[in-house]
């Protein structure tokens, strides 16, 4: 989640940056999710557009060092960062899934 300012209100509210279909600048900054719900926020698209790169930076940063965490510990279940295009230590061929078992 990321953290904006409502216009007006200056009360802080907390987006899914994954929902984020489109930011305008109208002059106001309006920022519209996939499921069609708007928000008008003080940040601008540039600012905005700032918070989203730390935010993704920092979900790498957690994932890699939880993927160097599991190397260390034994399998606990726990989440774990693939490369490549590698599920449950199967090379996939392309973007195909592989087949599930009988």
């Amino acid at each position: 989640m990321i953290s904006l300012t409502r216009f007006h209100t200056h009360e802080r509210i907390a987006i899914n940056p994954d929902l984020i279909e489109r930011i305008e600048e109208t002059p106001d900054t309006v920022i519209t999710l996939t499921n069609g719900a708007k928000y008008l926020v003080e940040e601008s698209i540039d600012q905005i557009v700032d918070i989203m790169e730390v935010h993704r930076a920092r979900v790498l940063a957690i994932a890699r060092h939880l993927a160097a965490d599991e190397r260390a510990v034994p399998s606990s279940g726990r989440l774990r960062l693939l490369r490549g295009h590698v599920v449950d230590d199967v090379e996939l061929e392309g973007d195909r899934a592989p087949e599930a078992e009988p």
